[in-house]
């Protein structure tokens, strides 16, 4: 549920030696730890009278664009639109933080080199800096019937909604939510 593409679950054969009684109301369950993506076992049990249980083999595959490198990508390169295309493969196949949205991968910076027809995954990408140590910043605070802003210089590096910590004017050091443009909100 939620994904897109083609979903596809060919069942595997049961073995054909088993002799089963008919059972009026077969029931499936998924097995304990169990999940149902790529190589899987469905159960199918039988009540009452003629109780019994059998697992079924399903291979379920999801087939859909997934973002992959257009070219050799190297370790802390910005990733741009010309970096990346978008492929149909099955999800079931990949690691499971491969992205299928290109918009998760533009701007943000890769922690390791990535090869050509390669997934680009979640845990290899890092957002960029949106405050710089050293950078002078704008510190935005408001509340109830005011607004204030000061300059200030960051001490920190920070991410879009990381705490950074900032320098003011007069020497007193304050935290602050890095937000782009170099502002730093200081929360009252």
């Amino acid at each position: 549920a939620g994904l897109t593409g083609k979903v596809s679950f060919p069942l595997g054969a049961v073995d054909p030696r088993l002799n089963l009684p008919a059972c009026a109301a077969p029931e499936a369950f998924l097995p304990a730890g169990m999940r149902l993506w790529g190589n899987a076992t469905v159960g199918v049990r039988c009540g009452g009278a003629n109780t019994w249980i059998v697992y079924v083999p399903v291979k379920i595959r999801v087939i859909t664009p997934v973002v992959m490198a257009a070219r050799p990508l190297a370790q802390g390169q910005t990733i741009e639109v010309e970096d990346v295309l978008l492929q149909e493969a099955d999800l079931a196949q990949l690691p499971t933080s491969a992205l299928t949205d290109a918009r998760q991968a533009l701007g943000r910076i890769l922690t390791l080199g990535v090869a050509p027809g390669q997934p680009l995954r979640h845990d290899l990408l890092r957002s960029a800096p949106v405050v710089q140590q050293g950078q002078a910043v704008v510190l935005r605070s408001q509340g109830s019937g005011f607004r204030v802003s000061a300059e200030g210089k960051a001490l920190t590096n920070g991410t879009e909604g990381q705490v950074v910590q900032v320098r003011t004017a007069s020497g007193q050091t304050v935290s602050g939510i890095a937000r782009p443009g170099a502002v730093v909100e200081i929360a009252y």
